[in-house]
Parts: C-alpha cells; sequence; structure tokens
C-alpha cells in the first residue's frame, strides 16, 4: 500500500543539466515558475522554503545535494496536521540526454491517498511550469488556483 502512496513524475527539459540544477537551487530562478517567496540553501541541511501562490508555505530541509545530478529535501506545509514540514520526501534527478534533461521526480512518505493525488496534481502543474521556464519561456505568476 504504501508504494502507491508516492508520487513520479518524469519531465524533458529542452536545457542542460545544469542550468535545470540552478532553476531548483537558485531562489531568483525558482521564482520563475514556483512561489512568490523562496528561501533555498542548497546544502545539507539547509533551509528549503516557498510560499506557493502566495498562501501556502512548503518548508523543509535539503539532504542530498548532488551539483548537476541529484537533489533531495524534506517537505511539508506550515499549520499542517496531515503533511507538516518535514514530513515527506522529495527527490529529484537530472539525467543528461540528448537535446535536454530528463528530470526524475519523486515524492515519498505522503500520509494518504488524498494527499497523494493533491500532490499529483500540484506537481504535475509546477513540472510543466519548470519546463517552459527552463526553456526561457514565462509561465505567468504563480497566482492562486482551483488545483
Amino acid at each position: 500500500m504504501a508504494e502507491t502512496l508516492v508520487v513520479r513524475r518524469e519531465v524533458q527539459v529542452a536545457a542542460p543539466p545544469a542550468t535545470v540544477f540552478a532553476f531548483l537551487t537558485d531562489p531568483d530562478k525558482i521564482l520563475r515558475w514556483l512561489g512568490t517567496e523562496v528561501t533555498a540553501e542548497p546544502q545539507p541541511g539547509g533551509i528549503y522554503l516557498v510560499n506557493v501562490q502566495g498562501k501556502h508555505r512548503a518548508r523543509g530541509q535539503f539532504t542530498e545535494v548532488v551539483p548537476v545530478h541529484r537533489l533531495a529535501y524534506s517537505f511539508g506545509w506550515e499549520g499542517s496536521g496531515k503533511t507538516p514540514p518535514g514530513s515527506s520526501l522529495v527527490e529529484i534527478d537530472l539525467v543528461d540526454e540528448a537535446g535536454g534533461t530528463l528530470v526524475r521526480f519523486t515524492h515519498s512518505g505522503l500520509p494518504d491517498l488524498e494527499e497523494c493525488e493533491s500532490h499529483d496534481k500540484g506537481w504535475a502543474y509546477y513540472l510543466g511550469r519548470l519546463t517552459v521556464a527552463v526553456a526561457g519561456g514565462d509561465p505567468g505568476p504563480d497566482i492562486p488556483r482551483d488545483m
């Protein structure tokens, strides 16, 4: 049953891994596709904090940082009883491929099917925005939407 409570996604990005990595670790670049306020200290133990759509704050700590190849950080929502800060794990692997990068995304440790489905929908939306931003496009502001 626990395996069903994992969000897995893969997206192709038209940029090299170093560029994608910067969009996952540099607060100014993260803001181009995710959040309205970001604090990111991409080193083990460093803070991960994103104000999503100006109304929800995701918080965690980086647990693994392998420049241009892999990131992992704990994840959760401030004020959430179901998925509090640090209660789940986001892992992102960047695979160099002809014409760009394959982004392998995994979010594990979610408490139930409802949270898993909600995060799956949210990550699909945000990974789409990442793809646009990394390719030099403008995904628009991160404003409240019914997700």
